[in-house]
């Protein structure tokens, strides 16, 4: 017998497929919004892995939904246009020629690719920006930031009829407000606000690291789950900084607006969104309300002391 091959066995094969049932069937007809960003998004091979985790969701009975940002690509073809990134806080400035890019980018091109590679698996996706349907309502964020907005409102309907349809939406996070101006807003809060809109079930956000760590520097650390009122206070506290404060504050808003959990998961490793919703153990970091808790007792309790 070849080295490893133990692992892959029929008997190992039926076993992982019926670990995988109970989440089936507590999933099944539910809402899952899936907020893809990061590495996944630019490296070809795990964007097809995610591609595939979709369909296989979607094969199961349960409605996904995918919000995606594109930063790097709307970077990548400024300077290829030979125009200035300025950021403020993190924030693009985004004059009109900037909004003009970043609509092309998110509903010409990265829309298009994701759509792409899941209707590979058949006529299943649908692209749709904010502005559709009056999707997501925008309002200016910052007079000196441009044309970035906030939500101000979130009318699912498009979505929710799409769902009724057996689609899959890709939502490109561009919104407008009531004067029909359109506005660049951050992917991570429009996939929160559009997750509470439909009540999805849970909400996973794709990063570039494995979940919340109680020490920003260490793997080991990895927080597997808390609550809400304990993830308020590590980011009182600091243990939660820096770069891992935006995804904390989706998730905490999402799970505020009536998610039943939000994940943080690495989509760097491949088929990460299947680990994560149909393994007793998880993979990444669950938040869900103050008196809620995990799908599994098998599920770590790792807290920060």
């Amino acid at each position: 017998m070849n080295p490893g091959t133990e692992q892959f066995s029929p008997e190992r094969r039926a076993a992982v497929l019926v670990e995988t049932l109970p989440y089936i069937q507590r999933f099944k007809g539910s809402v899952i919004v899936v907020k893809f960003g990061g590495n996944a998004m630019v490296d070809p091979d795990l964007a097809a892995r995610f591609a595939e985790d979709i369909v296989l969701m979607h094969s199961v009975g349960i409605r996904p939904v995918v919000v995606h940002g594109g930063g790097p690509q709307i970077g990548e073809l400024m300077d290829r246009l030979g125009l200035k990134s300025e950021f403020r806080d993190g924030l693009r400035v985004t004059d009109a020629a900037t909004l003009d890019v970043a609509r092309m980018v998110l509903v010409g091109k990265v829309s298009r690719d994701i759509v792409s590679s899941i209707n590979v698996h058949g006529p299943l996706a649908v692209g749709l920006s904010g502005e559709d349907g009056g999707l997501i309502r925008a309002t200016a964020r910052d007079p000196e930031l441009g044309f970035v907005g906030d939500v101000e409102a979130v009318n699912p309907g498009i979505v929710e009829r799409l769902l009724a349809e057996d689609l899959i939406p890709v939502v490109s996070t561009i919104g407008a407000d009531v004067t029909g101006q359109a506005y660049n807003i951050n992917s991570d809060t429009v996939a929160a606000a559009l997750a509470g809109a439909l009540d999805a079930e849970r909400i996973l956000y794709l990063t570039d690291i494995e979940g919340l760590r109680a020490d920003a520097d260490d793997a080991e650390t990895l927080i597997s789950r808390l609550d809400v009122e304990r993830l308020g206070t590590l980011m009182v506290d600091g243990t939660i900084s820096g770069g891992m404060i935006p995804k904390a504050q989706a998730c905490l808003d999402a799970v505020n607006a009536g998610v039943g959990s939000a994940h943080m998961v690495d989509g760097r490793i491949p088929h990460v969104l299947l680990l994560e919703l149909f393994t007793d153990a998880g993979i990444g970091t669950m938040l869900f309300p103050v008196g809620g808790g995990p799908d599994s007792p098998a599920r770590d309790e790792q807290s920060p002391s």
